[in-house]
């Protein structure tokens, strides 16, 4: 299909794929629904530091529910999603977080209802 909305052959459009592929530029992944899989809680928790951001950061991205690290400018040092299954795991792990070196506070928001998420980063 997407040979024909470009004028390539199938094979053309695997081949770049592939390269795109290679390349680390593209990633092809599946994406779940939490809720569906039993993970009750979803949330964003923005995190302050001091001290080097970046080892604080590959810590907190060692943590398995996290999904999403950034190191970031403004209110908080660093922004985490993370999933969990429920109010007492959130508990552990949140207990986990502020146990970093460097962590000196945290602040969660709870999602209550998703309105709206995609995946085109970089499309034009």
């Amino acid at each position: 299909a997407i040979g024909k909305a470009v004028g390539l052959s199938e094979a053309a459009v695997r081949q770049r794929v592939q390269k795109l592929l290679d390349a680390g530029v593209m990633q092809i992944v599946g994406v779940t629904d939490p809720l569906m899989l039993g993970f009750d809680r979803q949330l964003m928790i923005g995190v302050k530091c001091e001290g080097d951001l970046e080892r604080a950061a590959d810590e907190l991205a060692a943590i398995e529910e996290i999904d999403y690290v950034v190191i970031t400018a403004g209110s908080y040092d660093i922004l985490l999603e993370m999933v969990c299954e429920n109010d007492e795991r959130l508990l552990e792990l949140l207990g986990r977080i502020r146990s970093v070196p460097g962590v000196v506070s945290t602040e969660s928001f709870m999602y209550l209802k998703l309105r709206k998420q995609t995946y085109s980063w970089g499309t034009r």
